[in-house]
């Protein structure tokens, strides 16, 4: 007969009072506990919701439509009702519910310092991510050609003085918003010996810039790119 030795039993009578404590805490019930979460429980009323609170998910309740007025607000505060821009941030509007031209400006704002300082910089990747495909291809050839002579661009970005959207419309399922820029810009430049070639490291000049960024309403893709570029006289 074979015989458990006393360090076998001693961890045997350890194991069953550890059980015994673990079934006495945890299988206990006290007539608290709340019963599992059903989703598709029902909203109770009165004195019953007050006792059903926590096994209640509150829905959001479906926004109630706005008011034309108040859907175009912040059209109407940029550009003159009836007027060709106006109608044609609406028609944007209507495609895209998310579409506000302060918004947009903003963010064409920020779009603008990185594509001019990514061009400045030779940076291919910034680049591709913001204009479309056309754009892209004119930008880079451009890049080529100053690499392949050794030329560098010495830019710093000064800030925006305007950028004010003054073309939008629907071209299909193609939102397309015009904006007239207005920055300033400290650019140089260099050619392989360091020699300034062209502009000026020491001044700050004013560029003026009319630049249309477009994207697909039908996309979930929400950022805009850049379709076409204008330098104002």
């Amino acid at each position: 007969m074979e015989f458990f030795d006393f360090g076998t039993i001693f961890f045997i009578i350890v194991a069953a009072v550890i059980f015994y404590q673990l079934r006495s805490v945890l299988g206990r019930r006290t007539g608290n506990e709340k019963p599992p979460f059903d989703p598709y429980t029902r909203a109770k009323t009165g004195d019953e919701a007050s006792t059903r609170n926590d096994n209640v998910v509150s829905l959001p309740r479906k926004r109630e439509a706005e008011a034309p007025e108040e859907v175009y607000a912040g059209i109407d505060a940029v550009a003159a009702p009836d007027s060709a821009l106006n109608k044609g941030m609406r028609a944007i509007k209507d495609a895209d519910a998310s579409f506000d031209p302060k918004t947009f400006a903003e963010g064409a704002k920020m779009a603008y310092e990185m594509i001019v300082m990514a061009y400045a910089d030779g940076d291919r990747k910034t680049l591709k991510n913001l204009l479309s495909r056309e754009v892209y291809d004119g930008f880079v050839a451009a890049i080529a050609d100053r690499e392949s002579r050794s030329e560098k661009i010495q830019s710093s970005f000064v800030g925006i003085n305007k950028a004010e959207i003054v073309g939008a419309e629907m071209k299909g399922s193609e939102a397309h918003v015009t904006l007239r820029i207005v920055s300033e810009l400290i650019s140089a430049t260099r050619n392989q010996s360091g020699e300034v070639i062209d502009g000026d490291p020491e001044t700050v000049a004013e560029v003026k810039d009319v630049w249309t960024f477009a994207r697909d309403t039908r996309s979930k893709d929400p950022n805009w790119k850049l379709i076409a570029t204008e330098e104002e006289d």
